[in-house]
C-alpha cells in the first residue's frame, strides 16, 4: 500500500468511527440546536462578500462535490442573499481556471460553458442588485418563481438542455410536499455520478418548539421527502460518508448520489 492509499485508508477508518459514535451524534445535535437558539449560527458567514446561511462544514462538502463532479451546470432552489450561488459560481470559475491551466489555453473570464441557475419565489430587489453587481454574476442566471410551478420547471429544463454534467442543490421551502415536488422536477436532471443535495433534513431532528410558526416540522420535512422519493428512484442512494465525516451538517441523509452507469 503506497502512502496515498494509506492516507485514504486512514480517512475512511476515521469516517467509519465517527459514524458509529452515537454519543457524538447526540452531542453534535445538541450543539446545533443550542447554537441556533442562542445566535442563529448559520447567519454569521459570508462567501466572497455575500451571506451564505450554511454551516461551514456543508460549505466544505459543496466544494468537494463540485470539484469531484466537475459540473457544467448547477441548479439551486432558494437564493436568499445569494451566498450559495456565489459559492457555486466561484467553484465553476475555478474549474474553468484549472481547465485552462491543464490545457494550456487562455482563460477568458466572460466566456464559460458553465452556469449556475438560481431559483427563488421572491428575489428581493436589494439581493438581486448585489448579486448582479458581483464579479461572478456572468456565471449566474436567476429565475424568479416557485420552484415547483410548471412554468418555472419548464424554463429551468429549457436552460438545462445541452448540459452534460448537472448538480442540484435544493434549499427553498422545507415542507415534505414541496421538497418531494422539487425532487420530482429536478432530480431527473442530475447526471450519473453527480448529486442532488437536499438541505435542511435536520428539521426532522428538531424539537417541535423550534418549528413553531413554520410550515415544516418533524414528520413533514426534507428528510421525509427524500426518503419517500428514494423509494421510487433506486438509481439514487444516500452518500452516508459525507454526513458521517461532517458531523455538523443540516443535510444528514440528504446527500443523494446518482449511481454511475
Amino acid at each position: 500500500m503506497n502512502p496515498i492509499q494509506q492516507f485514504e485508508r486512514e480517512v475512511q477508518d476515521n469516517i467509519q468511527r465517527l459514524g458509529e459514535d452515537t454519543s457524538l451524534a447526540k452531542d453534535t445535535l445538541d450543539w446545533m440546536i443550542k447554537s441556533d437558539t442562542v445566535g442563529s449560527y448559520t447567519y454569521n458567514f459570508r462567501w466572497l462578500g455575500r451571506p451564505i446561511i450554511q454551516y461551514p462544514q456543508d460549505i466544505q462538502a459543496m466544494q468537494e462535490i463540485i470539484w469531484e463532479t466537475r459540473p457544467d451546470l448547477i441548479i439551486e432552489t432558494g437564493i436568499a442573499h445569494g451566498g450559495s450561488i456565489i459559492l457555486s459560481a466561484s467553484m465553476l470559475a475555478l474549474l474553468d481556471y484549472c481547465d485552462a491551466q491543464t490545457n494550456q489555453t487562455p482563460l477568458i473570464p466572460d466566456v464559460s460553458a458553465r452556469r449556475v441557475i438560481g431559483i427563488d419565489i421572491d428575489i428581493r430587489a436589494h439581493n438581486r442588485a448585489a448579486i448582479e453587481q458581483h464579479p461572478l454574476n456572468h456565471l449566474i442566471t436567476m429565475v424568479q418563481g416557485s420552484s415547483i410551478a410548471a412554468e418555472t420547471i419548464d424554463k429551468v429544463h429549457e436552460l438545462a438542455s445541452g448540459a452534460k454534467r448537472v448538480l442540484v442543490f435544493l434549499d427553498s421551502n422545507h415542507t415534505h410536499d414541496h421538497v418531494l415536488a422539487e425532487l420530482e422536477a429536478y432530480g431527473p436532471l442530475v447526471s450519473p455520478g453527480s448529486y442532488c443535495v437536499v438541505f435542511d433534513t435536520v428539521v426532522e431532528d428538531m424539537p417541535l418548539h423550534l418549528c413553531a410558526n413554520k410550515p415544516w416540522h418533524p414528520g413533514n420535512s426534507p428528510r421525509t421527502a427524500a426518503r419517500a422519493w428514494l423509494e421510487n428512484h433506486p438509481d439514487f442512494e444516500i452518500d452516508h460518508d459525507i454526513h458521517r465525516k461532517l458531523q455538523i451538517t443540516v443535510a444528514r441523509d440528504g446527500y443523494l448520489k446518482r449511481k454511475a452507469i
